[in-house]
């Protein structure tokens, strides 16, 4: 599938801004299955300084700054991204979970060196027995590694309620399990906590859904804002990425952006003003798709 996609963004403030300072994570990676083919980024005000660079996980990252009085700013990020099936193995094929674990303890390798970095708390997501305990029902005895993951994933799109008026980004998510309702954030958060707290590598992707759906196909939940899900270090294979709100193995219909070990390390717009007061926020995203099946 060919997308084009625009994500458009708009902080209307109360009071006027004097300077600002901004980084954007907001340009799709070019993987082994997805090739960015060109994305471009405009502001309104223009900015007085920007640079693209890229940040320690290698996402694209462009830093801009405003030093004229503003009460409005537009970001707007366009893109065409081609994305492709990836091929994954069969479930029952992965090594048990346990084996897993001892794999990226004997760190075989820089992949698995590398992955064992998202094996340790971050800012938004803690490890803990509540996690652990509720994961392990799904991570048995010699349950392979996918397998475990499919359940897991499954069970949190049984048990929590998709509800984005629940949460914000900042919730923390021993909230979310309490209150078992979140947006696709909360959902990412919490399963990596429990991952992590088995032990296992998993880190938070940000990106996109396809907003146009084909006739016959029930409409993916997040498809109309940016979205957010899960991906775990399998050794042998590498990363595999689940998206627990739609209780999905992602595949043509989603597109990534970034990854990181929360929504901390990969939010969309982030920075700091001087001034504004108060602010209204919105988001508008477009996914269509161009080309492909």
């Amino acid at each position: 599938m060919t997308y084009r996609v625009k994500h458009r963004t708009t902080y209307e403030y109360d009071e006027p801004v004097s300077t600002s300072y901004h980084a954007l994570c907001l340009t799709p990676r070019t993987l082994s299955h997805q090739k960015c083919h060109w994305s471009k980024l405009a502001m309104d005000p223009s900015p007085g300084f920007s640079n693209d660079s890229s940040d320690y996980f290698g996402n694209v990252v462009v830093l801009f700054t405003l030093q004229e009085p503003h009460q409005q700013l537009t970001v707007e990020a366009s893109s065409e991204v081609e994305v492709l099936a990836k091929t994954l193995p069969e479930p029952g094929e992965t090594p048990a979970w346990e084996q897993a674990l001892d794999l990226l303890a004997g760190h075989l390798g820089p992949e698995s060196l590398e992955a064992c970095q998202f094996r340790f708390e971050s800012s938004q997501v803690r490890c803990a027995n509540q996690f652990a305990d509720y994961a392990r029902v799904s991570f048995t005895a010699g349950t392979p590694l996918l397998v475990a993951v499919l359940d897991l994933t499954a069970r949190i799109h049984r048990d929590f309620k998709y509800d984005t008026t629940a949460t914000s980004v900042t919730t923390p998510v021993e909230k979310v399990f309490e209150e078992r309702r979140g947006g696709c954030q909360d959902f990412a958060h919490l399963q990596i906590a429990c991952l992590r707290s088995l032990g296992l590598a998993a880190r938070y992707v940000s990106g996109y859904l396809q907003t146009f759906t084909p006739p016959n196909r029930e409409r993916l939940v997040g498809s109309d804002a940016s979205h957010a899900w899960v991906s775990i270090y399998c050794p042998g294979t590498g990363w595999i990425d689940l998206d627990p709100t739609n209780n999905l193995v992602p595949s043509t219909s989603h597109i990534t952006l970034a990854w990181g070990r929360d929504y901390n390390d990969v939010s969309p717009i982030r920075g700091v003003i001087q001034g504004g007061g108060q602010h209204e926020l919105t988001v508008a995203v477009d996914v269509t798709p161009i080309s492909g099946n």
